[in-house]
This record gives structure tokens, C-alpha cells and sequence, in this order.
């Protein structure tokens, strides 16, 4: 089953509970608009290269699309069409007036030369300026995109233009109009819901033993965060190795470790009793938390007997597969779904849309003081759903996103 195929599937299960009108349905399955360009680029060596670009805007009932860019050889129209769907689902759960969109280039960036990544960024921003704007779709880093990337967006759209734009994009340098909080936003909103989760079941985080899976950013920054409610950080993984710590990682010594060494397992502390292990092995360790921040479709049917951690939660995008999730239910494990635990990203990314157009900056004291109350909200709303309907917190998720939805919809386009 296609990822686009999984994210119709959650709609649907999602639906039946609720009830869901099935005209309200039908025009959620669809992207309101998909853009596929080619962008021919010179490359180092003198000779031409195109690189096949999309961009899915899957719905704007809510406000102006919104969505991540990522660069990366795998990327194709399935992935990058149920990635917009989610950001639609993720902006209404937290209530942002958002909707959803993805874009993505095939290519390897870690190939291209800092000119020829240029080249690409600038070419994909001419290309879709008549599609962009901070009143039509603005878009973020995702996979291989960063602040320099949006600068660029940003510059060249902003030439197109004839003025400054800097609204065109989020995920920002704060010298080019960026936010405070944005770097860590994604992991600081998955911090506040699971310290609902475990006021609402009663546990203390003091203790706890935390499994990170993918130490890029959104991984590094709640390791340290998890580490400073006093729980253990006990493994990490990047895309190379694992390292399993059973006295605990220091996250921020392992941050700056893997900016030096450029994978974890060359991280074990002097005199630690610690192992390099699989990914694989990492999912299947006992851990009372298994942060799953690496890429989609990371527990499936084939391993997720294995997994042995309390409880799940997803900052990246789509990491259990649909088939999974029930084996997990059946196993008694939650999960918190990517479309709540990771939407502080996303979050703050409006926030930096709101500043741009105000041209008024707010301290990071005052970003976290919006943002903890809208990810304390949500989880309200979700596990208030999973309550009525007996249901996953994922069910639930989508549940109170549909319903969101479904008043748009219908008090705009009517019945």
C-alpha cells in the first residue's frame, strides 16, 4: 500500500467513527491542486541537468497552504501528496489557520556542489512563484532543507517581485526574518504533549528511559529536553548507526559529538558501557519512550511485534504504517500521532508568518508562551475524542482535524 493509499486508509477509519458527511470525505481524498516542473540547471561540469520537481496543495479551506520542501532521491508524487494531506490534518488539530501543502526535488543534495544547490533552489523558486506567497502557500525546510535553502527561496522570489517578501517562506534565519523557538519548535510541541500524556495517566517523566530514533534536529533537540524533565536518554540513531547507553547519553555532549564525527556511533563516551547497534535493534529496545524522528514507515508489520517501549510518539512524519499501528493496539501501546505530537513545528512557523507580516519580533519567552498553550489545547481535543469514540489517539487526531474541516466546508461551500 502507497503512503498516499495509508493516509486515505486513516481518513477513512477516522470517517466511520465520526460519521463523517461522505461529501466532506470526497473532497479531503483529493489535493486541490499538484505542480510537477522540471527545472534545467548547468551543472560544475558545463552540462545540462533536469531535476523533476513537485509541489501538492492539498487543501486551502482553512487558510493559505502550508508545507515543508525536501530534497531527496526517493521523493515522488505519493509521498509528497500524503505529506500534504497530513499538514492539512496537523494544522487543524492545533487549530492554526493553515492549510496543507509538500513540495519536493529528486536529488541527492549531498552530491551537488554549494553553486549547483543554488542553482536548483533558485530554479524551483522562479518556478513556482506564480504558485507561492505568504497569501497562497508558504513553504519550510523539510529533508534536507535548511535556513540557507529559504534564503534563497526568499531572495529570488523576492527579485521576481520587485520588493522584499519575506513572508514567501518559513524556517528562516533569524537575519533573514526568521523566529526564535524555531529550531527546536518541533521537538518543544512533542515536550508539552507528552507531559500532558503523562499528567493524564498519571506518570512523573523523572526516570523515565527515552529511545531516540533519528538524531537530526527535531531528535537532538528532544533528547535534550527529555533529558532536562529528568529522564534517561538511553539510545540514538542517525541513518549510518545506533548507540545504546544503558546509564544514559548526554545529548548535548552527543549534539556536539555528531557535528564533529558525523554519525553516533562514533560518539561513546570514554569509560561508558555502551553498544553500537542496528536502527533496528534500537526499535526493539525496552524503554518506558520511543521517539520515532527519523522517516516514514519506520515500524511496520515485519517489526512491530519487536517493539517493546511504552509508549510511542512520532515527530516525524508517517513512521508507523497503518498495519503496524493495529499490531501496536492490539500490544496495548500508544502512540501519538505525528499530526499532534510534531505540529509545534508548524505551529511556529505561523507564528514566523505572523511577524513577517507585522514586521514586529516576539522574544522566545513569548513564542513558547503561545505555543504551549495551542499544543495543550490540542491534546485536549484529541484525547477527549479518543474518550468518546473508544478510539487510537491517531483515530482521535484525525477525528477532531476532520471536524475542523468539516464546519469550513460546510459553512463556506454549504451542505
Amino acid at each position: 500500500m502507497s503512503l498516499f493509499e495509508n493516509t486515505l486508509k486513516q481518513i477513512r477509519k477516522a470517517s466511520l467513527l465520526m460519521n463523517l458527511p461522505a461529501n466532506v470525505e470526497e473532497v479531503l481524498s483529493h489535493p486541490e491542486r499538484i505542480i510537477e516542473v522540471s527545472l534545467p540547471v548547468v551543472m560544475d561540469n558545463g552540462h545540462l541537468r533536469v531535476f523533476q520537481a513537485f509541489r501538492v496543495q492539498h487543501n486551502s479551506i482553512r487558510g493559505p497552504y502550508k508545507g515543508g520542501i525536501r530534497y531527496h532521491p526517493q521523493v515522488d508524487m505519493d509521498e509528497v501528496k500524503a505529506l500534504s494531506t497530513w499538514m492539512t490534518m496537523k494544522c487543524a488539530v492545533v487549530g492554526i489557520p493553515l492549510g496543507g501543502a509538500k513540495g519536493g526535488i529528486v536529488m541527492d543534495p549531498k552530491s551537488l556542489s554549494a553553486r549547483e544547490l543554488e542553482a536548483v533552489t533558485r530554479e524551483y523558486a522562479r518556478a513556482m512563484t506564480p504558485f507561492i506567497g505568504p497569501e497562497i502557500d508558504v513553504p519550510a525546510p523539510d529533508v534536507y532543507t535548511n535556513s540557507q535553502i529559504m534564503a534563497w527561496i526568499a531572495d529570488e522570489y523576492s527579485k521576481i517581485k520587485g520588493h522584499n517578501v519575506l513572508g514567501v517562506v518559513t524556517g528562516k534565519a533569524i537575519e533573514t526574518g526568521g523566529s526564535l523557538g524555531r529550531d527546536s519548535a518541533t521537538s518543544q510541541g512533542g515536550v508539552y504533549i507528552i507531559e500532558e500524556y503523562l499528567q493524564s495517566v498519571g506518570k512523573q517523566a523523572a526516570g523515565m528511559t527515552v529511545a531516540v530514533q533519528g538524531f537530526g534536529n527535531a531528535g537532538s533537540h528532544v533528547a535534550r529536553l527529555l533529558s532536562e524533565l529528568g529522564m534517561k536518554v538511553i539510545a540514538i540513531s542517525d541513518s549510518k548507526s545506533a548507540l545504546h547507553c544503558a546509564d544514559g547519553i548526554d545529548a548535548s555532549a552527543a549534539m556536539v559529538c555528531k557535528l564533529e564525527k558525523g554519525q553516533v556511533g562514533e560518539c561513546t563516551p570514554v569509560g561508558a558501557k555502551c553498544d553500537i547497534i542496528t536502527n533496528e535493534q534500537l526499535l526493539a529496545l525496552p524503554c518506558d519512550i520511543l521517539v520515532l524522528s527519523a522517516l516514514e514507515n519506520q515500524v511496520r508489520v515485519d517489526n512491530a511485534d519487536s517493539v517493546q517501549a511504552r509508549l510511542i510518539v512520532e515527530l516525524a512524519n508517517g513512521p508507523v504504517t497503518p498495519e503496524a499501528d493495529e499490531i501496536l493496539a492490539r500490544k496495548g501501546v500508544p502512540v501519538i500521532p505525528d499530526i499532534l505530537a510534531n505540529a509545534g513545528g508548524v505551529t511556529v512557523s505561523y507564528f514566523e508568518l505572523v511577524q513577517n507580516q507585522m514586521n514586529y519580533y516576539w522574544s522566545l519567552e513569548e513564542v513558547l508562551g503561545k505555543l504551549k498553550p495551542i499544543m495543550q489545547n490540542a491534546w485536549r481535543d484529541v484525547h477527549g475524542n479518543a474518550v468518546k469514540f473508544g478510539c487510537t489517539y491517531r483515530e482521535a487526531a484525525f477525528i477532531t482535524a476532520l471536524r475542523k474541516l468539516e464546519a469550513a466546508i460546510t459553512m463556506r461551500r454549504g451542505k
